[in-house]
Formats: C-alpha cells, structure tokens, sequence
C-alpha cells in the first residue's frame, strides 16, 4: 500500500524528461533518478560519447533511454533537441537545464572571452530551452521545468564571478518563467546546489577553500550527486504539483549558516 502512494505521489511512468547536462556528474545522477522513477530520459549534452556512455548506464539500470547532442547556445540545436525528445510519446513532460561551466580567476584577470562563455551556457542556454521547451508544454497545458542554481545565485564567492552572476540570473529568470506560466498548467522552479566536487570545480578546491567551505557548512561535508535526486522527483512529479516558482536548496545548510 505504501509503495503504491509513493509511485502515484513520485512515479514518472510515460512521461519524457530531457536533461541537459546530464553527461556531467550531477547531470548522471538526475538521469538515474528520472530513470528510476519510470521516465524515459533524453540524456542532452555537447558530446556524443558522454550521452551514449550515459544511456548504456540507464539501460544497465533497467531505465528507458536515449541520448540527443545539443548546443544550449544555439535555438536550432535546442528545437532539433525537442524533435528528439517527441519521438517516445509524441511530448516532452520534464526539462531540467544542467549545462553548466565555470571559470575561477581572480576579478581583475576575468577576461572578456570568459565572462561571455559562461553566460551564454549557464544564462542565455536556460532562457533559450525554457523558451524552446516552454512553448510546447504551454500548447499542452502541462509540464515541469527545473533549473539549476547554486549557492551562489544568493551569496556571492570569490575567484567565481560570471559562475555567481550567471547562476543569480537563473534564478530570477526561474521565478520570473514560472510567474508567466502560472495558468499554464507549466510549473517551473530550480534546485540550488551547494558543494559537489565535480571537474569543473575541482581545480578550486585548494585546501584552504575546502577548510572554509567545511567551516560554513553545517553538515561539514560534500554533497554526493544522488542526494539532488529527492528535491527533482519533488519538483517534477504530482508530489509537487502546487510548487513553481521557487527554489530548493540542497546544500548542507551552507545558506543558512551564512544568511
């Protein structure tokens, strides 16, 4: 009897979710996740290798899926990215925007180059797909969108500055899609990481950052991938269905300790 409730409070069964990022670490384990509560999931990513590699993970797990390449700075590429994601049941139900990258210098050596990159994947990827997604889940009068913050879309940190300012942005663009869409039936919210030790951050983890990050998280560790899982199934599923327009922090309570 319980296990009924929970597949009709978090079960995903026939629907479609793409995830864009999802060759990424964090990105695998909101794959696996979707997976696992019963959607087909189109892995998205710039890689070919890193989706196949991902699908035959999901397929090894009994999940349902396939993979599309994806240029999050390019409309064409996203809306080809849609075309893919019909093809198992005729719409797209869940999009969550992982594409992510970072640059970790000190303000003054920030280059141009390198404020425009991460903003055109991390700021304007999102605004595109929201768009690209969001029209077809709008002509459908249903769906869920989570984006993916940060711990520094509230509090800024240093050597970070187009990573912060990108993530800032996601997250009023986040409450700003979900106030136009509130009749839609669309609901649209973010997950806001904290510490996850991934590639593109690990260069940054010198001791003496990882010695303060500890310090201001309460938890006093790292978040492993899979514990972003329960706040996506939340947001995504019937669970959720009263829920747009926010956010949820899965971060240790590193917010908390500094807000």
């Amino acid at each position: 009897m319980t296990s009924g409730y929970l597949k009709e409070l978090f079960g995903l069964d026939g629907q479609t979710a793409v995830v864009i990022g999802g060759a990424g670490v964090l990105g695998a384990a909101l794959c696996a996740g979707l997976a696992q509560a019963g959607a087909h999931v189109v892995v998205a990513d710039v890689t070919e290798e890193g989706c196949q590699n991902r699908v035959a993970e999901l397929q090894r797990l009994g999940g349902q899926a396939s993979f599309a390449q994806v240029d999050v700075t390019s409309r064409s590429s996203l809306e080809s990215l849609l075309e893919e994601a019909l093809k198992p049941t005729g719409r797209c139900d869940i999009l969550v925007n992982c594409a992510g990258v970072n640059n970790g210098t000190a303000f003054l050596e920030h280059t141009e180059e390198a404020w425009d990159r991460v903003m055109a994947i991390n700021l304007k990827g999102t605004f595109l797909a929201c768009q690209v997604f969001g029209r077809h889940m709008v002509d459908h009068g249903s769906g869920a969108i989570v984006n993916i913050g940060s711990v520094t879309s509230h509090l800024p940190l240093s050597r970070v500055f187009g990573y912060a300012a990108s993530k800032a942005g996601v997250l009023n663009l986040t409450r700003n899609i979900a106030h136009d869409f509130g009749t839609t039936g669309v609901r649209v919210n973010s997950i806001c990481p904290g510490f996850f030790p991934a590639e593109q951050n690990r260069k940054l983890l010198t001791q003496e950052r990882i010695d303060a990050i500890m310090q201001g998280t309460p938890m006093r560790r790292f978040g492993e991938p899979e514990e972003l899982v329960g706040a996506l199934l939340l947001l995504v599923s019937n669970a959720g269905r009263f829920i747009t327009g926010t956010h949820v922090n899965v971060d240790g309570g590193f917010t908390a300790a500094w807000l």
